[in-house]
């Protein structure tokens, strides 16, 4: 992607959008760029725990958007990774408090004042304010998609809006695949999401209790030996525009056969 501004979402909650800009961004970081992530779920604000930052936490996002405080003084500089910044969210205000004008002043003053080579939007879920904020400053899109029904469908719903608002490179991260139920005929594959969403996947995540760990203390998976931070690692080379190859499952047709017909993709 040669994007330099992407938002990361979804439509749906809980499919891992959090994770998944903690993970990439401090992939991207590890390779040489300069990135910020940044939380826009305000009063919900979880990127910092994720990342293992809570505690540094002076000022946020809305301080800088109302003038409170300098972008510098509400950077948090991730002492494990070099040239990875975290601007956190509010926890005590709500999304209105968020101008979409304001905030795409902000992202370019970071991309053409800080230097930064890469800022990852971390959007809330829906299709509300906060999703078109978080959208705003974008010209690429990561779309985070459970192989499920109500998050292919959420999905879909989340591309389309994105395309209206002209994001001109729009990518998929599918996250936590289970390769056994792929191969089985029981969950969907790449293809499967390929087939319905028309968008091409940039990243596959298996599956991985290692995130739930990785979580809870507060350490990106990608800082350890875990096969989803593997999985985030080889999604950031993509993006930097490596070929690196896919991982492949078999699949039965059937069930899953149907359901693409019934979302208007191929048998």
């Amino acid at each position: 992607m040669d994007a330099k501004v992407i938002v990361v979402t979804s439509g749906k909650g809980g499919v891992g959008k959090t994770t998944t800009t903690a993970n990439i961004g401090a992939a991207l970081a590890k390779q040489g760029e300069k990135v910020v992530v940044i939380d826009v779920d305000v009063g919900l604000r979880n990127l910092d725990v994720v990342m293992g930052l809570e505690s540094r936490v002076v000022f946020d996002l809305v301080d800088v958007l109302e003038g409170k405080c300098r972008m510098g003084q509400a950077l948090i500089r991730d002492k494990r990774v070099e040239n990875l910044y975290l601007l956190p969210a509010s926890q005590t205000r709500d999304k209105d408090a968020l101008d979409p004008e304001v905030f795409k002043d902000v992202v370019r003053g970071l991309v053409q004042d800080e230097g930064f080579d890469r800022v990852l939007i971390d959007s809330p879920a829906g299709i509300e304010s906060g999703f078109r904020t978080a959208a705003a400053p974008a010209q690429g899109a990561l779309v985070v998609v459970n192989p499920e029904v109500s998050s292919v469908r959420d999905a879909d719903r989340i591309i389309g809006l994105l395309e209206a608002q002209q994001v001109s490179e729009i990518r998929l991260v599918i996250n936590r695949l289970r390769p056994k139920m792929v191969a089985s005929g029981n969950m969907l594959s790449e293809a499967d999401m390929l087939d319905i969403l028309g968008v091409k996947p940039i990243g596959i995540i298996p599956e991985d209790e290692g995130i739930i760990v990785s979580t809870n203390v507060g350490e990106p998976a990608v800082l350890g030996k875990t096969k989803a931070g593997e999985a985030f690692m080889a999604t950031a080379r993509r993006l930097r525009g490596e070929d690196v190859p896919y991982p492949k499952f078999e699949e039965d047709k059937g069930f899953w056969a149907a359901l693409k017909r019934l979302f208007g993709g191929g048998a």
